[in-house]
């Protein structure tokens, strides 16, 4: 017990050592260049460049702007201007010319005529309407925009230990709602764009990082401090150009590029201390005795210990974050690389991830600047040690840690021989402590993925693009559960081990065709694309038990019991899928003020029935600059758009390959004629209408700003409906040989509402403090789950969906149908409501007993996120919330029963509500699931080196995450799984939730 109270004061000091030494030696860099450029040095500057020219950025306000490329025009010689807009830069003649940009202003190019200070001026577009927007094969401005996109840029995203890009982004655009379930290392959040809207055909957006497509894996893959913007496509007529790819929603990641014309070595170091934010309050022994007293518990179930089982599996966590790019370039060619670190030691033992990315991005500008050809590569590696997340006897499974709360307080960690303590008399007993330390759950991703974009100037305004990526994951999970464990599943095999291995292997090509040009006051915009993927997927797994040591762990299943080889032991698989897609797109200008987007995308796959091989998705947007008009010269708005589209995209993400097709399985062993014949029998039936989910939207927006732009905005109305849904549904047995079948039926409806706000309260140039924030509203409804297939009638109105709830036409997705709490009887049984008046409590998925109270699916989210800056110093937050949902909160249910207390712990609210037993899921474990969240807080001050020589600005940073929940949810965390399907809604545990405090540096050298 001693060495486990060690493990628990102690801090990891090798892991943390890391980080320490590096901020260690950003200010060692910093104290010799310092001393270096105070010191006597050798003149290396080339001869020839002789002037010192210095002066400041502003923008139209008078404000410092940051951030500003300054480059000697003709040259590769350049600087950036710091916060307070500065800058200063040696040139070669007194005649030198300047050029000044930046993305959301005005090139300008400065004659400096002899002068050695200059003041420049830059000019923007209202509220940065001239921002680039990634759009899907293309780029637009913000101000050309006709479809609903939400553009954060890498100034807005959230600070601190970031592990995925997701975290960055987390509350910064309405109709996006991030969902993080638990602190586990390596672990991703879900993220969900205007609601669920599908099935089994999945929900998860597209991801498309420097034009490769991919899935919510893509965004591991990438260093989070190397994106420079995100922009997500929320409506139909956005993400349309994606085809049957679309419906969830796109996320466009774009890496940071080295500017032209300048060099640039960056460090930048987070570490964070992570410490669990909440836990259950569970008898200790003292109030575990007693109460087993109070229920007759006999002597022998009291093992005289004291022990906190959940302290002893807990300690405090770390995270690293480490990233070292540099780069540098000319007008024609330009390059940037990185490296990045990103390492977990997780609060729960023997919970780790380790993760290892390096990426590189060059640019090559040929043929008198008419080919523009850039090239992307990114490898990585992320090796995960994880906690249990299914373990414990036939009546409960959860993750370990959540068993923990069910172990007697008084039961030991070890046996007076010093073996992990088990207790004979308690059916399938678990010793979690003992898994923590002997169970082997380790986990390895290689990844890589190229892409080469070239693009040729063909003639006035035509270009001719071609792009390729190549994308490669390899996987390989290993599994071993030694007899230590003391679980009975490993104790009955003595020992098992798994390992499985799955590769992963994506092409994608397309071939695009692009005319630009104005004419008068017409602007034309056309691409015609033609599109190619092949997606291959290979595996296999393996099982052995029946181990004689635990040496090899699962690295030698030729160590197990060979001749206890079962069914299911070993299995490997091979599919592939292709898609061919056609793209047309116009977008078309009228004086400025009205705008026209049209898509149409025909796709082509490979996993759909035989008769439904191609799908269509066309869409349509149009705007109307109102600011524009005449009669709006002299209003308030500085800004005011109206926009309007309407698309059809599809979905195909829940479909593998051979899904439309009659398949076969092994099916045991027959023995006839003293032969062992194998016998095959149907797993699947055929269905050759198979085809994409189709969702149809319509979007209504406005964006405005006003007030000279301090008040900024949008607003957002739409009504999407999901068709063909897809979905296993139950079928007669005959007429079909097996008994479920993958079929398009029913529909879904999404309505909602969102509203994005920013106000400037104070801008000047040495403070600004502004308040932003964004809600969405939704509204979600089953419309239809009934349909027909073959001639036989598929009456599935009302499925189990998630943890007591249900797909209820009507109603929304994970609507609960609940028995309703009565109250406790004499004998302290739970008794529920006889609705119908029958004398029977009828507990089947129809009972007339059952009432609908509430949907798993929150109704509303929100954040606010006020920002403050003076001089070099700034300051921000992020408040997040969302509500409207209920919970069901199975594990307070499971550790609510007194009748449990002979071989389990209880919650100390237990004893108050002194149930001591319960046949029923009722609504008495149904909680609101409202929660507001202080999900970030960040400050920092970023210093200036003009006197170092090496060194341009060191920025210091402190960030606090999750500090502070306010909810009336009585279990670990009101974030649970909002995904939908299995556990939609239910409580049952999970890898505890952490506060963490972060130290940042980021040094920028010259």
């Amino acid at each position: 017990m001693q060495q486990i109270l060690q493990e628990k004061v102690l801090p990891n000091i090798t892991s943390f050592s890391l980080n320490s030494f590096s901020i260690l030696f950003g200010f060692v860099i910093m104290f010799c260049a310092g001393q270096a450029s105070a010191s006597p040095m050798k003149d290396l500057t080339d001869n020839n460049i002789q002037y010192n020219i210095s002066g400041e950025v502003v923008d139209s306000e008078g404000l410092p702007v940051p951030g500003i490329n300054v480059v000697e025009k003709g040259t590769s010689n350049g600087t950036m201007t710091d916060i307070d807009g500065l800058f200063s830069l040696e040139v070669n003649s007194d005649e030198a010319i300047l050029v000044f940009s930046s993305i959301g202003f005005e090139t300008q190019e400065i004659s400096i005529e002899g002068e050695q200070n200059i003041e420049v001026t830059m000019e923007t577009s209202v509220a940065g309407l001239d921002e680039v927007v990634v759009v899907g094969y293309g780029t637009s401005t913000k101000r050309d925009v006709t479809g609903a996109v939400a553009s954060i840029s890498d100034e807005e995203f959230n600070q601190g230990a970031i592990t995925n890009p997701l975290q960055q982004i987390s509350g910064k655009a309405p109709g996006v709602n991030i969902n993080q379930v638990g602190s586990e290392p390596g672990s991703t959040p879900s993220v969900r764009i205007r609601g669920i809207t599908s099935l089994i055909g999945g929900n998860d957006p597209l991801v498309v990082v420097n034009g490769v497509q991919g899935n919510m894996d893509l965004l591991n893959q990438i260093p989070p401090n190397e994106i420079q913007s995100v922009d997500i496509l929320k409506d139909a007529s956005a993400t349309a150009v994606y085809g049957s790819r679309g419906a969830p929603g796109v996320i466009i990641v774009t890496t940071k590029k080295n500017k032209s014309g300048t060099s640039t070595l960056e460090y930048s170091s987070t570490a964070s201390v992570d410490v669990l934010s909440n836990e259950l309050d569970v008898l200790d022994a003292d109030q575990w005795w007693e109460q087993a007293q109070r229920y007759g518990v006999p002597a022998s179930a009291n093992h005289g210990s004291s022990t906190d089982w959940y302290d002893i599996l807990t300690k405090t966590g770390y995270t690293q974050n480490h990233t070292i790019s540099f780069g540098a370039g000319t007008d024609t060619f330009n390059y940037r690389a990185s490296v990045s670190a990103i390492l977990q030691d997780g609060v729960v033992l023997n919970s780790n991830s380790d993760k290892y990315i390096a990426r590189l991005s060059a640019n090559q500008k040929a043929l008198d600047e008419r080919l523009d050809i850039t090239l992307n590569i990114n490898t990585g590696i992320l090796e995960t040690s994880n906690s249990i997340q299914s373990i414990g006897n036939a009546a409960f499974t959860s993750n370990l840690i959540t068993n923990s709360y069910f172990l007697r307080p008084t039961d030991p960690v070890f046996d007076t021989d010093g073996d992990y303590y088990t207790d004979p008399n308690v059916f399938e007993y678990l010793n979690p402590y003992a898994v923590a330390q002997t169970t082997v759950d380790e986990r390895e991703n290689n990844n890589l993925f190229v892409s080469l974009n070239a693009d040729l100037d063909v003639y006035e305004g035509i270009t001719l693009g071609w792009f390729g990526s190549w994308r490669k994951t390899n996987n390989t999970v290993g599994f071993f559960l030694p007899v230590e464990s003391t679980d009975a599943n490993a104790i009955n095999q003595n020992g098992f081990a798994n390992i499985s291995n799955s590769r992963q292997d994506e092409k994608l090509t397309n071939v695009s065709l692009s005319y630009e040009n104005t004419f008068g006051e017409h602007k034309l915009n056309a691409l015609a694309l033609y599109e190619w993927q092949q997606q291959s997927y290979q595996g296999n797994y393996g099982q052995a038990r029946g181990f004689f040591n635990n040496e090899t762990t699962y690295n030698s299943l030729q160590s197990g019991d060979l001749s206890d080889v079962r069914s299911g032991d070993i299995s490997s698989y091979k599919n592939d899928r292709s898609l061919v897609s056609f793209l047309g797109r116009l977008n078309y200008t009228l004086k400025d003020k009205y705008l026209l987007t049209l898509s149409y995308r025909r796709d082509g796959s490979s996993v759909f029935g035989e008769n439904n091989k191609w799908g269509n998705f066309p869409a349509a947007s149009v705007a109307w600059r109102i600011d524009e008009e005449d009669f709006m010269q002299d209003g308030i708005f500085n800004q005011l758009k109206l926009r309007a589209g309407y698309g059809i995209t599809g979905n195909q993400q829940g479909l593998i390959p051979q899904q439309s097709l009659s398949l076969v399985s092994p099916g045991g062993i027959t023995y006839f004629g003293g032969e062992q014949i194998r016998n095959f029998e149907i797993s699947q039936n055929s269905n050759e209408d198979l085809k994409w989910e189709r969702k149809k939207q319509t979007n209504i927006g406005v964006d405005f700003s006003l007030i000279d732009s301090r008040l900024s905005g949008s607003l957002d109305a739409y009504t999407a409906t999901t068709d063909d849904l897809l979905f296993n549904y139950t079928v007669p047995q005959p007429p079909f040989p097996y008994n479920t079948v993958a079929a398009n039926v029913g529909s879904i409806r999404n309505r909602g509402v969102e509203l994005a706000l920013n106000y400037d309260i104070i801008r000047n140039n040495d403070v600004t403090l502004s308040l932003g924030g964004n809600m969405s509203l939704l509204d979600n409804e089953v419309l239809n789950l009934s349909g027909s297939i073959e001639g036989v009638e598929l009456n599935t109105d009302f499925v189990p969906w998630g943890t007591n709830s249900y797909l209820i036409e009507g109603q929304p997705v994970g609507t609960y149908s609940i028995l309703q709490h009565e109250g406790i009887d004499g004998v302290g049984a739970e008794v529920v409501r006889d609705i119908n008046g029958d004398g029977t409590i009828d507990q089947g998925v129809r009972s007339p007993d059952r009432q609908i109270q509430g949907s798993a699916l929150p109704t509303y989210n929100f954040a606010i996120n006020p920002r403050f800056r003076y001089k070099d110093f700034d300051f921000s937050m992020l408040w997040r919330g969302s509500g409207g949902n209920k919970i069901y909160n199975g594990l307070r249910r499971n550790l609510s029963l007194m009748e449990s207390l002979g071989n389990a712990n209880v919650l100390e609210s237990a004893v108050d509500l002194d149930l001591f037993t319960s046949q029923y899921s009722s609504n008495l474990w149904l909680e609101d699931g409202d929660f507001v969240r202080l999900e970030n807080v960040n400050a920092g001050y970023n210093w200036q080196l003009d006197t170092f020589k090496y060194i341009e600005s060191v920025r210091f940073s402190i960030t606090g995450n999750n500090l502070l929940l306010i909810t009336d949810y009585s279990g670990i965390d009101p974030e649970i799984n909002f995904s939908g399907g299995n556990g939609f809604g239910g409580d049952f545990g999970i890898y505890p939730r952490t506060t963490s405090v972060a130290l940042g540096l980021q040094v920028t050298f010259k």
